[in-house]
């Protein structure tokens, strides 16, 4: 599913994550209009990977597994967390902060009933309870 706010000409791949324009002749031939725009990265090193992957969604392709975010001082993060905090976060990710909201990583919760969001206390969804 294409975001609202681009272009119905432009393709976002699900094989390598980038943003095409299909209104060229010849256009799967071109570079990208973007690389890394839609892709669930389990290492989060630039706010570039944290975009893609807050893009790409909460669940895991295939399976639909929830995921999560994981700060550098090993706290979790939910999607709703990050998108609502995301200024803060993105500042921390670009400047490596040491503030308890530079997010380094996004996996899936299998089995921990027992994760919660370490801003909002809110639990994170496992996919086998």
């Amino acid at each position: 599913m294409l975001p609202k706010n681009l272009p119905k000409d432009f393709m976002i791949s699900d094989t390598d994550g980038c943003l095409y324009d299909t209104s060229k002749a010849g256009w799967s031939g071109n570079p990208p209009i973007r690389t890394n725009y839609r892709w669930s990265h389990r290492e989060i090193k630039t706010v570039a990977d944290l975009k893609a992957t807050l893009r790409a969604g909460a669940w895991a392709w295939p399976g639909g597994y929830p995921m999560y975010f994981i700060t550098s001082d090993g706290g979790a993060l939910s999607f709703e967390t990050v998108r609502k905090e995301f200024r803060r976060i993105a500042e921390s990710v670009r400047d490596q902060a040491k503030d308890g909201w530079t997010v380094v990583a996004c996996d899936i919760n299998y089995e921990n009933k027992e994760l919660y969001d370490d801003h909002t206390n809110k639990r994170i969804e496992s996919a086998y309870e």
